[in-house]
């Protein structure tokens, strides 16, 4: 017997300082006492935007000011199974307080202290600590010792999130290029992913391996390591990444770019559709910049992929 799948709006109400807003579930429900990020059922006939409002009314006192569409993840709970619709909330007006009862608490996702957590939440806040830049190397056009002065000043302006790319460098300079990454990384706290051999990355002491989407098909399970992010090019490529288990995907063209002018791409209406479907975050790639974050989150991308735009 096939069960029903409950609808489910989901707010991850974020501060400027990436805190998050997490709700106790109340006594007299299921797993009374575990904590969730603040939403609720859509009624028939409802919008997922309409009952997200409604229920962040209804449980918080506030009303949405801005509200972008991020992930979609389905779970299997012994009572029912719910899609959980995710929505990244950053404005609002009131000051949120409970008005049913819950006890709330705003808490960073990569350090979160208060337990236990629903089980469906342990992926989406991993997905939360993925900054909102991520920038692609690009040694092979400027020269490694540049990019490398070029990586260090992106890191000291905030850059938290690197693949190291440049795959026609020859092994012994890619391999030095990936380790003085990783080093001057892991110095501002910022992650590095190498597009290319799981080797690779554990020689460089990288935090994980990105997959070009020709290598991620050949493969039916995730490699083994913290992080694992895939190229993708479309809806087909997208839920194979997520089905391998990958932490979030880029997904390009977005946009019209310099070296590719007259390729097809996918438009701000296609990106939307498959982002808002996705399991896993996606990344826009292919004709944007760094300032185009929020116009990306506003069409369901977690942020922005640049290869020039992340070091000029």
């Amino acid at each position: 017997m096939t069960r029903t799948i409950t609808e489910v709006a989901v707010a991850v109400l974020t501060q400027p300082d990436d805190r998050v807003l997490l709700a106790q579930r109340p006594a007299g429900k299921p797993y009374a006492g575990y904590w969730e990020f603040p939403g609720g059922k859509v009624e028939p006939d409802e919008s997922l935007d309409a009952a997200l409002a409604r229920e962040l009314h209804e449980e918080l006192g506030i009303v949405v000011a801005r509200t972008c569409r991020w992930i979609t993840r389905i779970f299997e709970y012994p009572h029912a199974t719910v899609r959980l619709n995710f929505f990244r909330v950053f404005e609002w007006q009131g000051t949120p307080h409970p008005h049913e009862g819950q006890i709330f608490s705003w808490q960073r996702p990569d350090a979160v202290e208060v337990k236990p957590l629903l089980p469906a939440n342990f992926p989406v806040l991993k997905a939360l600590t993925l900054p909102p830049v991520l920038g692609i190397s690009h040694a092979e056009a400027i020269g490694v010792d540049s990019f490398l002065a070029r990586l260090d000043v992106a890191l000291a302006n905030g850059l938290r999130l690197v693949q190291v790319r440049d795959k026609t460098l020859p092994d012994e300079a890619r391999l030095h290029l990936a380790r003085e990454t990783v080093r001057r990384a892991h110095l501002h706290g910022a992650r590095v992913l190498v597009n290319g051999p799981l080797e690779l990355a554990r020689a460089a002491a990288a935090d994980g391996v990105h997959l070009d989407s020709s290598v991620a098909a050949s493969l039916n399970t995730r490699p083994d390591c913290q992080w694992v992010g895939v190229s993708c090019h479309d809806g087909a490529e997208l839920a194979h990444a997520a089905a391998l288990g990958a932490d979030f995907a880029l997904l390009s063209p977005v946009l019209p770019t310099l070296t590719h002018p007259g390729a097809a791409t996918l438009g701000w209406p296609v990106f939307s559709s498959l982002a808002a479907a996705s399991p896993i975050p996606v990344y826009g790639l292919g004709g944007l910049a760094r300032d185009d974050v929020a116009l990306a989150r506003s069409h369901g991308a977690h942020g922005v992929a640049l290869l020039r735009g992340a070091w000029t």
